[in-house]
């Protein structure tokens, strides 16, 4: 990604990371054109050149954080399912991951969805790139016949619209939920399909 020096020491690893994390909080509580560079490295602690050593723009440093955001669910849903081999399985606890995800760090959901007003080539990109990755799970489990025909960027954007709005009503709007329960819920509803034949 050009605009970004990576830091190549521990200490500098360290300043980087606290430059991030307190940039997603920035955007989180003052949105991307609320916060300002400022605000960003006060809650670092650190001075306001030090975000120019890593970051050439605040675009630059929420892009940043948007993909680290792409990567984290991926892998932490990666790793929930190793070892499972069973599509739906895989799709259930997968949903249930986001879900917890969701509900337990709510200002990346913010900062994703706000994306599509701060630059809407992120917004794409980030779920274009979420498409193509889920599409090969997708392509798997219809060669197992576990997954119906169809086409899968199609499949892809259905099952992530189901997830993005059952995670805004059951972990953004309710943090009480039985995200198991609403997970295996939704799964039953896309096994067994919408409409009475």
């Amino acid at each position: 990604m050009t605009g970004i020096e990576l830091p190549k020491t521990k200490k500098g690893r360290e300043t980087f990371n606290a430059l991030v994390e307190a940039a997603g909080q920035q955007f989180y509580l003052k949105s991307y054109h609320g916060a300002t560079i400022k605000d960003i490295t006060e809650a670092a602690g650190v001075g306001l050149g030090t975000f120019y050593i890593y970051f050439d723009s605040k675009l630059t440093c929420y892009a940043y954080l948007l993909r680290q955001y792409s990567h984290k669910i991926r892998r932490t849903i990666s790793e929930r399912v190793e070892g499972l081999t069973a599509q739906r399985e895989i799709e259930c606890v997968g949903l249930q991951v986001f879900l917890e995800m969701v509900r337990d760090d709510q200002h990346m959901y913010n900062i994703i969805w706000e994306s599509l007003m701060v630059d809407p080539e992120l917004f794409k990109e980030y779920y274009t790139g979420f498409s193509e990755r889920y599409q090969k799970g997708i392509l798997q489990g219809q060669d197992t016949g576990e997954i119906s025909p169809g086409n899968p960027e199609i499949i892809s954007y259905i099952l992530m619209g189901v997830s993005n709005f059952i995670g805004i009503r059951y972990a953004l709007f309710s943090k009480e939920e039985d995200l198991e329960a609403v997970s295996e819920a939704v799964i039953s509803l896309l096994e067994t399909g919408l409409f009475n034949q």
